[in-house]
């Protein structure tokens, strides 16, 4: 389905299952299809909808201005309460774990439990934002020229995939399809409005999280698992499961010992303690 917001904008949605609500939310070139892909067991259990962020999938790609974090969470929320699933579990993966944050932080009202996997809270220092922001600027390049397939292949030839590369082949390319699927100029406009080059550091905006919340990530991707022990570190009461064997796709590389975390922590997101999930 397709659920309109404020300025014309409209998001693709895919709705499964009953239950409690759980809405997922993807990483940059992938899609909300894709991420419910790979969590098939949710829809036996809960209420499950996947959203393609903007510039993604089936969504609309507006100008980057309009596809800030900021911008997609206020959608989202609004997004739970027209179709009445808020409050609900949020899972995001790296760009979907930053929107989720800001959900959290932003309306605290629609979320019921919080999954983060390989998240960040954005680059605090301005001039480290300002060359990550210079560095996204060659993607868009390439981007504009039209070079989906080149982009496609140049991004996952990035350090912080190289432990995909021990995937099965039909896992690779199936995520490769799920990239090409996508846009040029949508992608584009991503990296413009949300990528961490011009994001808004959330750090300060932690500490008023209430939600019950996870936090994953994999050991192999070293700078990810330190990014995710400061977001857990902000968060009251959060919890941190570093996976070992995986980078910065454990729901990729590991995915039994992900969806046994995923599933163990939803089925009772607001025990008092919740307990150490077993290795």
């Amino acid at each position: 389905m397709r659920v309109a917001v404020a300025d014309g904008v409209s998001y693709a949605v895919r709705e499964s299952g009953d239950g409690p609500p759980v809405l997922l939310l993807h990483g940059f070139t992938g899609s909300g299809g894709g991420m419910m892909a790979w969590l098939p067991e949710l829809p036996r259990t809960h209420r499950t909808l996947a959203v393609d962020l903007l510039g993604h999938g089936d969504s609309d790609s507006p100008p980057p201005g309009r596809q800030t974090v900021e911008h997609q969470a206020a959608d989202i929320a609004l997004i739970l309460g027209r179709v009445g699933a808020s409050p609900a579990d949020v899972l995001g993966y790296s760009f979907g774990a930053r929107v989720a944050l800001r959900i959290a932080i932003d309306a605290p009202d629609s979320v019921r439990g919080l999954v983060l996997e390989s998240p960040s809270a954005g680059i605090a220092d301005p001039a480290a934002r300002m060359a990550r922001r210079d560095a996204d600027q060659r993607w868009v390049e390439q981007l504009r020229r039209g070079d989906l397939d080149g982009f496609v292949r140049d991004w996952a030839a990035q350090p912080i995939f190289a432990s995909q590369r021990h995937l099965p082949d039909a896992v690779r390319e199936r995520v490769a399809q799920e990239r090409a699927a996508n846009h040029a100029d949508g992608l584009a406009a991503s990296l413009l409005g949300a990528g961490q080059g011009v994001m808004a550091p959330l750090h300060d905006g932690l500490g008023r999280i209430t939600a019950p919340t996870l936090v994953v990530s994999g050991q192999l991707d070293a700078r990810g698992t330190k990014r995710a022990a400061e977001v857990a570190a902000g968060i009251p009461g959060a919890i941190h499961e570093p996976i070992l064997g995986a980078g910065h796709t454990p729901h990729l590389e590991t995915p039994e010992r992900f969806r046994d975390l995923v599933m163990s922590f939803l089925a009772a997101p607001h025990a008092a303690a919740i307990p150490t999930l077993a290795p």
